[in-house]
């Protein structure tokens, strides 16, 4: 819903406005004639916008003018935002040239001289906004909007959902429904009266018919003398719960003044009795109503069992259960039979082939989900398949919505990776936040990319445990509410809206030609354009893109934020680089480039420069040092990259270095390490065969950096030179934290043994280790004792 994404939108423009782009603003008024007058008119109408946004969330489905009113001011927020952008821009740019010459502070003295980048001033365009602004607050009116207290949205009436089911319409799930029948019938976890059988799992997985399933087995039946069916939905309200159990309990409507005479007289009925419950779609995280709620149960006897079927996992984990059985989709031959018994009144196509491969397809859409598969074989339309989602969609804070609204940009079945999407999010402006919160961008991001997680809006990628992918289902759902800000290039995308949309991606050919991209050049106010593929790409794949597309996307989009061409066939960047004053994120991972030209280095707001598996890249730029934002920088598998650039250790924001050379005309001295206190993620130190000090090595204090992949590499050249005692004290004042490390690897250690810590099982999530080239050792660390370890080479 566009007021949603505005409302997160607009929060963090006010926030800028009246913090760091505030100041750039002071610090560059004189240039621009604008007074503090002008910015709090600006922030005026913001505020008067805001309050018509509650009314526009009631109106925008129905109301056609309302929806492009909305649209309209999110437009005019993006435009906002990149003025903002260009001051803090500006601020920095003069810094810099402060540092420099006479002559170089003289040709930036006027931001609007022939060598700016501007092409108005800023005055105009504030101008400008502040008009639209204005003629926004006034069309107020015209579309019906007023000024409204919040109310909370009614979505659907779950307290409709029964237990009862029709056991012939069930397809598969035999094994899991025996496997949890033997849970409900053991004594389990049952420390406290009762324990939780947890069913998690995306929305139309069959949650509540599996639910239904085990509650009305007749071994369950016969088991528990209580049995109660409560579907909970939006509102745990502690006092209505607690009164549909006590009178399904004690088979009377009885009235009670308070909780607390509700549930003492709940808890005699309970008492040493083994009780049964179904709590069905809980959607709450607190903790505290939870205790509320099951104050009552610990009267029960033991074995007494709580049925919770939700799609968030965060109450669960408060509760202690961290590794939690989903509910996963069908089968390919259940979701078929499932699909045929509604479609055809059949449990199978036999005696209907020639509509089989339709009905396959159809199942494939599907991926199993058999919500969708019923509201297909049953004629239903989509947005019926969808209704479920749409639930969970309307249960995310605004700000959720704007990111998973984002990930419209990526096309079916394309497999994506956490840190590179938080990545891509925080440098979208997804993730701004106050400047005195203690957390940073990544850290946010990653919370909310765990949500969406536990809410199944992502999912695991069945073959690959590190990478994620979103069901079909929710693809569709994402590309359904991103309107006309996201898009992906191709036959959908439609030419009259090229100047509106800020975020666009394109999937990846084998050959890509001018003609496809030649519209962009109307689409200067694009903020991301992103290569993505269908599925999984293989490491020696390419991309053959033509040189004067790169060229031309450059000097046709000044906006661009995020600028990725990963995998594409291409050897060199053009020096138009710096020009996109606004870049944040840069990834030519897996390019034939062998260099970055210097102007590069003009990319203030650069944070993100992935450079991963560039196998021909031999050096990095000279003034690498004024990337004074850059935040991470992945240099993995560059063979040829053989020095850091230098000044490297003065960029105390990096939190990913991937790539650490040691020593060298411009390397670093493994001391500085100590600089990046923030370092985290994947790390690999070369060269370690030029530290001649353990004292320096513990200085480089890896035991507080918060690795999951580390890399340790001396020389593979043995002569008279390694000193065995020195590279086993080098390598035991390395040790990193143990709670994060998942893969460790050694490389051509000339130790006789390993220090203690190499196997110490204190490394609770280590999976991985590799150990290669050690010639000297004489033996192997104790790795048995390390509790997750599953793969050694």
């Amino acid at each position: 819903m566009a007021e949603l994404v505005l409302s997160s939108i607009l929060d963090v423009i006010c926030d800028k406005l009246v913090s760091a782009a505030c100041a750039s603003l002071e610090n560059l008024a004189p240039y621009n004639e604008i007074d503090s007058s002008e910015i709090q008119k600006l922030q005026r109408s913001l505020t008067q916008i805001q309050d018509l946004l509650l009314d526009a969330s009631h109106k925008e489905i129905t109301n056609h003018s309302v929806k492009r009113w909305l649209h309209n001011l999110q437009h005019l927020a993006y435009d906002i935002d990149d003025v903002l952008e260009d001051l803090a821009t500006e601020a920095m740019h003069r810094d810099e040239a402060e540092t420099h010459t006479s002559k170089v502070r003289k040709l930036f003295s006027n931001p609007f001289s022939k060598h700016s980048l501007w092409t108005n001033t800023i005055k105009e365009k504030i101008n400008v906004i502040t008009t639209k602004l204005q003629d926004l607050i006034e069309d107020k009116a015209t579309v019906g909007l007023i000024v409204k207290e919040e109310t909370k949205l009614k979505t659907l009436d779950r307290s409709l959902q029964t237990s009862m089911v029709d056991v012939s319409s069930i397809v598969g799930r035999q094994a899991e429904k025996e496997a949890l029948v033997l849970q409900l019938l053991g004594d389990g976890r049952c420390d406290q009266g009762f324990s939780v059988v947890p069913k998690v799992g995306m929305g139309g997985v069959g949650k509540t018919t599996m639910a239904r399933l085990l509650y009305n087995e007749k071994q369950v039946k016969d088991h528990f003398q209580f049995k109660v069916w409560v579907c909970v939905s939006d509102e745990f309200d502690s006092f209505s719960l607690s009164k549909v159990i006590f009178q399904s309990v004690a088979g009377i409507h009885k009235e009670f003044a308070d909780l607390n005479l509700l549930q003492v007289d709940l808890e005699n009925h309970l008492r040493g009795k083994r009780f049964l419950l179904v709590l069905d779609d809980v959607w709450s995280e607190s903790f505290e109503d939870w205790k509320t709620l099951v104050g009552p149960f610990h009267a029960c006897a033991h074995g007494s069992k709580i049925i919770m079927t939700t799609r968030k996992e965060q109450l669960l984990k408060k509760l202690g259960y961290d590794n939690i059985n989903k509910l996963f989709s069908l089968s390919h031959d259940d979701a078929l039979s499932l699909f045929a018994l509604h479609a055809l009144g059949v449990k199978n196509f036999d005696s209907h082939l020639s509509l089989k491969p339709h009905g396959e397809a159809i199942v494939k859409k599907c991926d199993g989900l058999p919500l969708a598969l019923i509201a297909l074989g049953t004629g239903r339309k989509k947005i019926k398949i969808l209704g479920g989602k749409w639930i969970s969609y309307h249960d995310l804070s605004a700000r959720l919505k704007q990111l998973f609204a984002y990930c419209s940009l990526f096309p079916k079945d394309f497999l994506f990776d956490k840190e590179e999407l938080v990545l891509l999010w925080i440098a979208g402006g997804f993730l701004h936040q106050s400047t005195t919160s203690n957390s940073t961008d990544e850290r946010l991001g990653h919370g909310y990319f765990d949500e969406l997680l536990a809410r199944s809006f992502f999912q695991c990628a069945p073959n690959n445990e590190s990478l994620f992918v979103m069901h079909d289902l929710m693809n569709d759902l994402a590309t359904s509410v991103a309107n006309e800000f996201f898009v992906r290039l191709g036959s959908e995308t439609r030419k009259g809206l090229l100047e509106k949309y800020r975020h666009m991606s394109f999937v990846r050919e084998e050959y890509v030609f001018y003609h496809k991209f030649e519209t962009l050049t109307r689409a200067k106010s694009l903020r991301t354009f992103l290569a993505t593929s269908a599925g999984e790409v293989e490491s020696w794949r390419s991309f053959f893109l033509s040189n004067k597309i790169l060229v031309n996307l450059i000097s046709e989009l000044p906006l661009l934020r995020v600028l990725s061409l990963s995998y594409s066939q291409i050897s060199e960047i053009p020096d138009s680089i710096g020009t996109l004053r606004h870049l944040r994120y840069l990834n030519l991972s897996r390019t034939g480039i062998t260099h970055l030209p210097e102007k590069v280095c003009s990319l203030y707001n650069l944070h993100t420069l992935i450079l991963f598996g560039c196998s021909e890249l031999t050096e990095l730029p000279n003034n690498f040092l004024k990337l004074k934002n850059l935040r991470h920088l992945d240099v993995r598998e560059t063979r040829k990259l053989n020095e850091m650039p230098l000044g490297i250790s003065e960029l105390k924001s990096l939190q990913t270095l991937s790539k650490i050379i040691i020593g060298g005309k411009s390397g670093v001295e493994i001391t500085k390490l100590k600089d990046f206190e923030n370092l985290c993620g994947k790390v690999s130190i070369i060269g370690l065969e030029k530290v001649h000090s353990a004292i320096d090595a513990r200085a480089a204090n890896f035991s507080q950096k918060r690795l999951s992949e580390f890399e340790v590499v001396w020389s593979d050249l043995w002569d008279g030179s390694r000193n065995e005692v020195l590279e086993k004290d080098v390598l035991n004042e390395l040790k990193p934290r143990n709670d994060k490390l998942i893969q460790l690897k050694i490389r051509s250690y000339g130790g006789l043994e390993f220090p203690t810590w190499v196997g110490d099982p204190l490394f609770l999530h280590l999976k991985h280790v590799s150990i290669s080239g050690c010639r000297k050792c004489t033996s192997l660390p104790p790795l048995a004792q390390l509790p997750s370890l599953n793969c050694f080479l």
